[in-house]
Order: structure tokens, then C-alpha cells, then sequence
């Protein structure tokens, strides 16, 4: 029996269930992820900004800068944005002697405009001097960032590395210890690849080279420990650029231990590449129940925004439900039925009119983040996808009558007609919108 009968006979083989019944015992009764891999909590920050990261808290959204630090104003205007736009962790790079005394006046000039978002210190080769030469910095910063393979070389390592713990333990912070790929410990990676060498059947190089991450994480957490730093002080990332090492690494961090998780696929890249690798690598580990808060480590066009990286992590974690930021707006893709532009454009007004309102309706509407919303192009999908919104309109296709159906908690409600119509459909949403979140909902529930 050849490969090609031998399938057709086990494709014959499946039983197929029957029209109109149930499968039993063939997967889980409710679609999503994983539980949650179970860390210990840690609270970064105090006050009105705290936040806590893993122990089963929500995943937290946080970015970083790409300010000169020293850039006082530049770096206050770029943090307010970032948290503004929805980052509850915003790091900074704390380079050199100008950076570290900036922090401190950068924590104040935030503070007095209202944006308590913590502040996490990224330290390369010299935290442990700057922290020791600035206190005020190491006070005013809510997290210290260590990178363990460059913390400090040879016999200089330990001394170096346990300063900055001590730092930690003195005013009372947290610490992320992030193994990159880029900036591996060589002694720790050369003693594996030797150890490898001798081996009967050396392994693949590659796997070696994760191995290497995830002691250096996990060897860094305990030597922490034993210099009187908590568990429930510290935050372990291992980030890599490609998508199945990442996932492997992470998979392994979690597996054997259990401090909260950062998830970020480090140097993810620009545009569409950056967001697909960044998305494929943290959705995977996500849905295994791994990570406690992530980061999209995106390169921004010259000039760019750069609060696409908290609206990708906010996308992604709402679009997987493990988080709600903002209504859903549903659109279909278009097709040849969607010739005209409108069904595109009244999506795109929508979208925007969603985002420009949420501040305002968060303060008048709570719970409005969860609303979903559908605004389809033609006939074959869309009562169906409005049906299953909170609220949606199917606007007509090429040659299809000129009317627009709106669909209210899966029943026709109207229709709606003429060059008036986006502006109609607003008025429809903000009405159901206060009828279900406004005063006057809140005070028939009570």
C-alpha cells in the first residue's frame, strides 16, 4: 500500500457526526487560552500609579522611550504621551551621568501634570555606579532594568551586579532581570558550548544558545535571592528576535520557575514585519497562559508615532480577550460586491470617532470598552456579523438596494438611508451607548 491509499483510508475512516447533533468528548466545551501559569505577584511603583505585575493580575501594557533622558522636556512629553495613550510601564534609558540626574526631575515634571505612570531604569554595563552616584534617581525610578550579560565582566560581575541589588533592597524596588540574545553572558554560553562538545551527541548549537538564555535568567533571579532581594520584587524577560526561539525559551522560564513574566520579541523590526513577528511570538505564549505583561518592540518610521507599540499590545491583548481598552469595530475586508468606498470610509470614521471620544466616555461610561461594533459592506455577511455585535450596520453592496439595516442587540432596530447616514449611525451608537453605560442605566441596576 502506497503513502496516497493509505491516507484516503484513514480519511475514510473518521467518523463524521451527525447533522444536528453534538460531539462528545472530542474538546473543550469553551474556547481560549490556557490557564494562567501562576507567578508570584509584584507591585511596581506606589500610589496612584502602582501596578501589578503576574500573580494572576491583568497583563500589563508598557513601552519605552526613544528620548535622550537628558532631554528633560523631550523625555516628560514622550512618557505622557505613551502613558496617556494606554502604557501602564513606561522605561527610560538611564546611560550615563546626565540621564541619571534627569530622572528625578523627569518623575516630578510628570507628576505635577498629573501622569503617575512608574518609571523603569534601563542600565547597560554602569547601573550599578550611576545607581550608587545618584540617588535620587535610584528613589525616583519605580524599576531597575539589569541585563545580565553585560552587568559586568569576569570578576567584576558579582560585585557590580550585586550593587545594584543592594540599591533595590535600599529603596525598596523592583528589579526586571532581561537576558537578550544580542548581549548573551559569553563565559556562561562558552562553558555550555564546551560541556555540549563533550557530549556523545552534541545538541543543535542553536538549542544551546537557548539554554544559555534561560540560565542566565534564572541563575541571575536566584543569586537576587540569596542578597536578600524578594521574589515578589522581581520580573524575568528573555528576549530573542526569532519567533520559535522566543517561544521556546519562554516556554522553558516558565516551566521552571515561577517569577513574573515580561514577553517581548526584541528587535521585532519596522512596519507590518515588526507587528506580525511581535504578534505571532507573544499571541503563542499568551494563549499557553505564559506572561505577565509584554511589550511590542517596534521600530518607528523616522518621526513615527511612537504609541503604535501600546496600541498593538492593547490590540492584540483585546482582540485575544484577556483585556478590553476600547470598543471593537468589526469591518469586512471588501470585496467585488463593496465596489463603492463607503462601507470603508464609514468603518475608518467610526474607528476614529471611537478613539478620539474614549477619554471623555471613560469618565461618563463605564464599561464602554467593551463594546463591539459591526460596520459591514454588503448583503452576504453583513446582518449576519451585525447580528452578532452590540450594535452594526449593513450597508448595501454594488447593485444592492440603498439602504442600511442597524442591528440593536441582535435585532433590526431601523433603517437607515441618504447622504446622511454615517452621521445617523454615530447618533444611533451614542444613544445606545448611553442608554446602556449612562446614568441612566446605572441608576435602573441599582
Amino acid at each position: 500500500m502506497n503513502a496516497s491509499e493509505r491516507q484516503t483510508m484513514e480519511a475514510s475512516a473518521v467518523t463524521t457526526q451527525p447533522e444536528g447533533t453534538f460531539p462528545t468528548g472530542t474538546g473543550p466545551e469553551i474556547a481560549g487560552p490556557s490557564p494562567r501559569h501562576r507567578t508570584v505577584g509584584v507591585t511596581v511603583g506606589t500610589g496612584e500609579g502602582a501596578v501589578t505585575v503576574g500573580g494572576g493580575a491583568p497583563i500589563v501594557v508598557q513601552s519605552m522611550t526613544n528620548t535622550d533622558t537628558a532631554d528633560i522636556d523631550g523625555t516628560v512629553a514622550q512618557v505622557a504621551q505613551l502613558a496617556r495613550a494606554g502604557s501602564e510601564l513606561v522605561r527610560i534609558t538611564v546611560d550615563r551621568d546626565e540621564a541619571a540626574a534627569a530622572v528625578p526631575k523627569i518623575r516630578e515634571r510628570l507628576d505635577r501634570i498629573g501622569v503617575h505612570v512608574p518609571l523603569v531604569g534601563d542600565f547597560h554595563y554602569i547601573g550599578h555606579k550611576l545607581l550608587s552616584d545618584h540617588p535620587a534617581c535610584a528613589e525616583a525610578l519605580a524599576k531597575y532594568r539589569i541585563n545580565p550579560g553585560n552587568v559586568g565582566f569576569k570578576e567584576k560581575k558579582d560585585v557590580q551586579f550585586s550593587t545594584i541589588i543592594e540599591q533595590a533592597i535600599r529603596y525598596g524596588k523592583t528589579v526586571r532581570i532581561g537576558a537578550n540574545w544580542g548581549s548573551l553572558d559569553e563565559a556562561l554560553l562558552t562553558h555550555l558550548m564546551d560541556e555540549n562538545a563533550k557530549l556523545p551527541r552534541p545538541i543543535d548549537a542553536r538549542a544551546v544558545m537557548r539554554e544559555a538564555m534561560v540560565q542566565s535568567a534564572l541563575t541571575s533571579a536566584e543569586r537576587a535571592v540569596e542578597l536578600g532581594l524578594p521574589k515578589d520584587r522581581i520580573i524575568l524577560s528573555a528576549k530573542v528576535s526569532a519567533v520559535q526561539d522566543l517561544i521556546a525559551v519562554y516556554r522553558e522560564v516558565a516551566r521552571r520557575s515561577d517569577y513574573a513574566i515580561h514577553l517581548g520579541l526584541t528587535e521585532a523590526g519596522m512596519g507590518s514585519k515588526g507587528l506580525v513577528a511581535a504578534s505571532a511570538a507573544i499571541g503563542v505564549l499568551l494563549q499557553e497562559g505564559i506572561g505577565d505583561t509584554i511589550r511590542y518592540s517596534l521600530t518607528p518610521e523616522p518621526g513615527g508615532d511612537r504609541t503604535v507599540e501600546v496600541k498593538a499590545s492593547q490590540e492584540l491583548l483585546q482582540t485575544m480577550g484577556f483585556r478590553t481598552f476600547v470598543p471593537l469595530v468589526a469591518a469586512c475586508p471588501g470585496c467585488g460586491r463593496t465596489t463603492s468606498t463607503t462601507f470603508q470610509e464609514l468603518a475608518r470614521d467610526i474607528q476614529n470617532w471611537i478613539v478620539t471620544s474614549m477619554p471623555e466616555w471613560k469618565k461618563r461610561y463605564p464599561g464602554v470598552e467593551g463594546l463591539n461594533v459591526a460596520v459591514m459592506g454588503c448583503i452576504v455577511n453583513g446582518p449576519g456579523e451585525s447580528k452578532h455585535a452590540d450594535i452594526g450596520i449593513s450597508l448595501p453592496g454594488t447593485g444592492e438596494t440603498p439602504t442600511a439595516p442597524v442591528f440593536i442587540d441582535g435585532k433590526k432596530a431601523m433603517t437607515l438611508r441618504g447622504a446622511t447616514l454615517a452621521k445617523d449611525f454615530e447618533t444611533v451608537v451614542i444613544e445606545y451607548i448611553e442608554r446602556r453605560f449612562g446614568s441612566g442605566a446605572r441608576s435602573a441596576a441599582e
